[in-house]
């Protein structure tokens, strides 16, 4: 992956957030204050205090995404099975901090991962009814899927020029024919449907695992209402065989929803395994989610 601290537009360190809370919110001043590791993408997270954490954007392409979570989150957590991040209160842009930024309660639990995850199926299961839930919530007015959310619940067809590039890249290295036909498969249909609400990046560094099972669900930043395809894609980035099966018999969406979501799935493998500045685990993890996606599509076509 690229490097975090080039990505990064402004320096964002301790001493930067302990000024902000000193001049902002001197109630919370005497706290003691850490840099959350591993660090995040599009927001730098500080715990404060025992209680409490600290989240600021690292580039102005996530702003919008401060203001979204302090309107939504409230009204979305009294619906959903799981804690999601509370929203506190919203600092302002200063000690030349160009940026809002926001406190939250503080979330127990560490990122999803293969060692801290005792049942695969039953973490499986408990996340498809978060997203049940979520996407049973009433859209109103809800925030339309768009460059605020990189898309996330939108049509797939923003990426085909970047997915089509990639393909073209890799041909040789990949079965670059077989993800072509996942690929507009995924294309050849769109959600017809009232709008769901999405998280938009169901990833496993955003779900919280306490004592083996999934505790919390984070980062709502790439929220929107739209097509609920692509928070489907846990599918093939982490789950395989009898928690595939799970996660996908408690999401009985119809077939081409799960053709989409094969897409998402593939466009995000594919632009990792074409990119040059990939670490080896990363490609090594895209590498085998594309081979995962065309066999899933080769079997459930009948190919």
């Amino acid at each position: 992956m690229p490097n975090l601290e080039e990505h990064l537009s402004v320096v964002i360190n301790i001493e930067l957030v302990r000024r902000l809370i000193e001049a902002q919110f001197p109630q919370y001043a005497t706290l003691p204050l850490e840099a959350v590791q591993p660090g995040g993408w599009d927001n730098r997270t500080f715990r404060l205090g025992q209680e409490l954490s600290v989240r600021l954007p690292s580039a102005e392409l996530y702003v919008a995404q401060v203001e979204k979570e302090h309107r939504w989150l409230p009204r979305l957590a009294p619906h959903l099975p799981l804690p999601v991040p509370a929203p506190l209160a919203m600092g302002a842009p200063a000690e030349g901090y160009p940026w809002p930024w926001s406190i939250y309660r503080w979330l127990e639990g560490q990122p999803a991962t293969t060692g801290s995850i005792t049942d695969r199926p039953a973490f499986a299961r408990s996340l498809a009814l978060f997203l049940a839930a979520l996407h049973r919530i009433d859209a109103t007015n809800g925030p339309a899927a768009g460059s605020h959310n990189f898309h996330r619940g939108g049509h797939l067809a923003v990426y085909d020029t970047e997915t089509r590039a990639a393909l073209s890249a890799l041909t040789g290295r990949i079965d670059t024919a077989s993800a072509a036909e996942v690929w507009a498969a995924a294309l050849s249909s769109e959600w017809r449907r009232q709008p769901l609400w999405v998280h938009g990046d169901v990833a496993s560094g955003n779900l919280l695992v306490k004592d083996g099972d999934l505790y919390a669900v984070i980062d709502f930043g790439s929220s929107a209402v739209g097509d609920p395809a692509c928070d489907l894609v846990m599918a093939w980035t982490e789950f395989s065989g009898d928690s595939r099966a799970v996660f996908r018999a408690e999401l009985p969406f119809d077939d081409d929803t799960w053709r989409r979501a094969r897409g998402w799935a593939l466009w995000k493998a594919l632009i990792t395994v074409a990119s040059a500045d990939g670490d080896q685990w990363s490609m090594e993890k895209a590498r085998r989610i594309v081979a995962e996606v065309i066999a899933d599509h080769r079997r459930l076509s009948g190919a």
